[in-house]
């Protein structure tokens, strides 16, 4: 039986078309994919993203923990957070997670909501050897988004803190909306925005306080629909679209988050140096639709009558008003330029290697 959020009572009110996914009963749009998007590019929306998993992490060696059990650097500034994959040792991704760091021996791990069994069994089965202890808190923590060029200007109405002071990938322990948070400028849409975590219990509150604040600006409540065609326009990968266990960093393009240059030695390092010094077999890709057709996650690539890959992500782009894909190619024909064909139904559609981002025009602050 899937779960319910803190706030599915709230999408129901709202009309909110729910589906089940990644265990959970979740808001795929409520007025439109398409409105919803350009809402969060143009003004500001909000998202719950409560499903989301999170783990804390402390103790003594905790940084020394997370340097073995993660890609990316652990010991990073206090109120810093860091983008990072977690492998299996053959190089496959467990999962890609967010990292905050709340003290010199506290971390906070978020990872997708389809993980979060996979991933705590992972984790746990690592810790051996390392003085650290680890709490899964998914169930008691709620995630709210607030995502767009207006993000700042809404969010500034719920808290006391500067938010002018918090750059990118900088987080805060305050009050928002009058309760005890979390507050990162953090997002996956490439707009401005943050991410607030807050006692489950007090989700209802954060929700109908953001959305009020917002009112100035015409926030809208946004659905995981719109959320996964911003993140597209934005070339990220979608863990079990894009990424999985048969997908390293390196073919995936993550390799700023694998830190081979340093001597810290983690789950996987060996596989994922070999890869990089050999090339690796195949390459995530952006790829522009030629014309009309709408190639969807598996479809197959062909350069001629060779199989040279398969779409793992595809949809039309609302931002840019055409169709965009992210694949998986053999690694011969990663340049941009290349052209090749999807195979939908039957049926050939012209696609071209591009780069990504797709859309550059977003209000990130970097």
């Amino acid at each position: 039986m899937e779960k319910k959020t803190p706030l599915y009572e709230k999408h129901k009110a709202l009309g909110a078309d729910i589906q089940p996914f990644a265990g959970y009963l979740m808001p795929i749009k409520y007025e439109g994919v398409t409105s919803e998007h350009m809402a969060v590019r143009k003004a500001v929306g909000v998202f719950d993203l409560s499903h989301m998993g999170e783990f804390r992490v402390t103790g003594p060696d905790s940084t020394a923990f997370l340097d073995y059990l993660l890609t990316n650097d652990a010991d990073i500034p206090v109120g810093k957070a860091y983008y990072t994959a977690m492998c299996y040792p053959d190089g496959g991704i467990v999962d890609d997670l967010i990292v905050y760091r709340l003290g010199r021996d506290e971390y906070l791990l978020v990872v997708n909501a389809s993980n979060i069994e996979k991933d705590w069994a992972w984790v746990e089965s690592h810790k051996n050897g390392f003085k650290v202890k680890i709490a899964d808190e998914s169930d008691d923590t709620a995630l709210v988004a607030i995502q767009g060029p207006d993000a700042q200007k809404t969010a500034a109405k719920l808290t006391d803190a500067d938010l002018e002071k918090v750059g990118y990938y900088e987080h805060f322990t305050g009050t928002f909306a009058g309760v005890p948070a979390l507050v990162a400028r953090t997002g996956y849409t490439g707009e401005d925005g943050f991410e607030i975590y807050v006692k489950a219990e007090a989700a209802e509150t954060v929700w109908d306080r953001v959305l009020e604040a917002g009112s100035e600006s015409g926030i809208v409540p946004a659905g995981l629909g719109a959320r996964d065609t911003l993140r597209l326009e934005l070339g990220y990968p979608l863990y079990g679209n894009d990424i999985d266990q048969r997908v390293s960093p390196i073919e995936a393009k993550l390799g700023w988050v694998v830190k081979l240059k340093t001597d810290k030695d983690f789950v996987g390092r060996e596989s994922l140096r070999r890869q990089k010094d050999e090339k690796p077999a195949r390459s995530l890709v952006g790829l522009s639709v030629v014309g009309r057709g709408f190639p969807r996650h598996g479809a197959p690539l062909f350069q001629g009558e060779r199989r040279v890959g398969t779409i793992t992500s595809g949809s039309i782009a609302p931002a840019l008003n055409q169709t965009v894909c992210l694949g998986l190619v053999e690694y011969g024909l990663r340049k941009s330029g290349t052209e090749l064909e999807a195979e939908v139904r039957g049926k050939r559609i012209p696609v071209k290697v591009v780069g990504v981002p797709f859309y550059s025009a977003g209000s990130r602050k970097s």
